[in-house]
């Protein structure tokens, strides 16, 4: 269930008092219990391994099972034939040897320094017009669905991206300049000759990947409630679930995962991200991501089991846990008068529409540790219009070009700590939290006017509330 707070109230409340804060105020803003994110899988720790520890309520048999994930999860795997069947199957073409190349110490990835840097979480989306048998992008006819620039000895990589960036500056209404930096893509050094005249690229930083195992527990009809596709109630908002394939079921599902939510769920966005960024199969993907004119990519060596792909199910069981009992980080500085001042304007500007606070998981039907809790994401895991300057005119299930899924905002204020950098979008375009604000339009252009209005004093007070989640 989602419980319903009159967070427009609240705010004019908290404005009216003003720099006079009073208790009784202070304690309207704060929500009991908020400062657990997670609920009960929430871990206080403020470490550069934040990200890294399992929810507290795992049986020994879990913590074990966590242990074995975690490995997999950080192994850097290796081409076949290996001396090892359980460790191999890397390849033929690749982005990374390992998950924690792009999820290192389970936080997020950056944009690249240059074309031929790898090993921080940066990917291109490969499409072209029209959609696959399911619904979802249809694959550019040579390099396929993802741009892999890293090959096994004998296969070409298939190409390198190259990030320039034109520099646009802006004012606040106080008077104060600021920059954003918008990019722009080059695909260099092509392995495989020309790409399809239609082909459509959409660049991807890997998130941060605590609590997903909470957010694959919220109930279909909690994420639906929040739809509002024609806008009835006129505030401007209109989120909308995107609808994809669940390979498992043979069905469409809710997309709760990806920037643009095209995955249903932890298990099958672990087996997707296994065989594009490492080209390792699986029973969910078993087919290698090797397009008709990559010979020497289809005739490699691989590292299939006897049921004919690379990660046998009791591995895919493990990371699949690993990653969905990686614990939430609570709040930091929760109650703190300057911290609850920047909830207070950051109700305001109304961000709250996309970017719900609160909701209680249902029953989890594998970890009862992830189940009836109540949790603190700050998303709604639906779909919004962005608006153009984040547009990736790219098309992904329902999703248009203009539209993104809104991403959880937890563990925010720690991913300089853990990471040791400040990108942020789907794309690293945003080198701070204020640029990631300025660069919102579309569904959340009026949020944004109104962080613009704010004086410096307030915007400081807002980011400081973000940096508290």
């Amino acid at each position: 269930m989602i419980t319903k707070i009159n967070f427009k109230a609240i705010a004019y409340t908290a404005f009216v008092v003003g720099l006079g804060m009073n208790a009784c105020t202070k304690d309207r803003l704060l929500q009991d219990g908020e400062e657990y994110s997670g609920g009960e899988a929430t871990v206080f720790n403020t470490s550069r391994n934040a990200f890294s520890f399992p929810i507290p309520a795992l049986d020994n048999t879990e913590e074990l099972q966590f242990a074995t994930g975690n490995s997999f999860f950080n192994q850097s795997w290796v081409g076949s034939p290996a001396s090892t069947t359980a460790r191999d199957g890397l390849g033929p073409l690749f982005n990374e040897p390992a998950c924690s190349s792009c999820h290192f110490k389970d936080g997020r990835g950056r944009t690249p320094k240059s074309e031929t840097e790898l090993g921080h979480g940066f990917l291109m989306r490969l499409s072209v017009n029209g959609q696959n048998t399911y619904g979802g992008t249809l694959d550019e006819p040579t390099y396929g669905g993802q741009l892999n620039p890293v090959g096994v000895p004998g296969v070409e990589g298939e190409g390198n991206v190259k990030i320039t960036y034109e520099e646009i500056s802006g004012t606040f209404a106080d008077g104060t300049p600021y920059t954003l930096r918008k990019p722009s893509y080059e695909i260099v050094n092509l392995g495989y000759g020309v790409m399809n005249t239609d082909a459509m690229y959409s660049p991807r930083v890997a998130n941060h990947i605590c609590g997903l195992g909470l957010l694959d527990a919220i109930k279909d009809v909690d994420i639906l409630a929040n739809v509002d596709e024609e806008d009835a109630d006129g505030d401007g908002i209109s989120g909308r679930a995107n609808y994809v394939y669940d390979v498992v079921s043979g069905t469409q599902a809710i997309g709760r995962f990806g920037w643009k939510a095209n995955q249903p769920n932890v298990r099958q966005q672990s087996a997707s991200a296994f065989r594009g960024d490492m080209g390792i199969t699986s029973s969910l993907f078993p087919e290698q991501p090797c397009t008709s004119p990559q010979a020497d990519c289809n005739n490699a060596p691989n590292g299939n089991n006897d049921n004919g792909y690379e990660l046998d199910d009791y591995a895919l069981d493990r990371v699949e846990l690993y990653v969905s009992t990686l614990a939430v980080p609570g709040r930091r500085n929760w109650d703190d008068r300057e911290v609850l001042r920047g909830k207070a304007l950051f109700l305001k500007a109304n961000c709250q529409s996309c970017h719900i606070q609160k909701f209680v998981t249902g029953t989890h039907p594998k970890i009862s540790g992830l189940s009836n809790q109540t949790i603190y994401p700050y998303t709604d895991l639906l779909l919004h219009d962005m608006g153009e300057g984040l547009s990736d005119n790219r098309p992904d299930y329902l999703a248009t070009g203009r539209e993104w899924r809104t991403p959880p905002l937890w563990g925010i204020g720690l991913i300089e700590t853990v990471n040791g950098h400040t990108e942020f979008l789907h794309d690293g375009r945003a080198r701070n939290l204020t640029e990631a604000i300025l660069w919102h339009g579309g569904e959340a252009e009026n949020s944004k006017q109104q962080f613009l209005e704010y004086t410096e004093e307030e915007r400081q007070r807002l980011i400081l509330f973000l940096e508290s989640l």
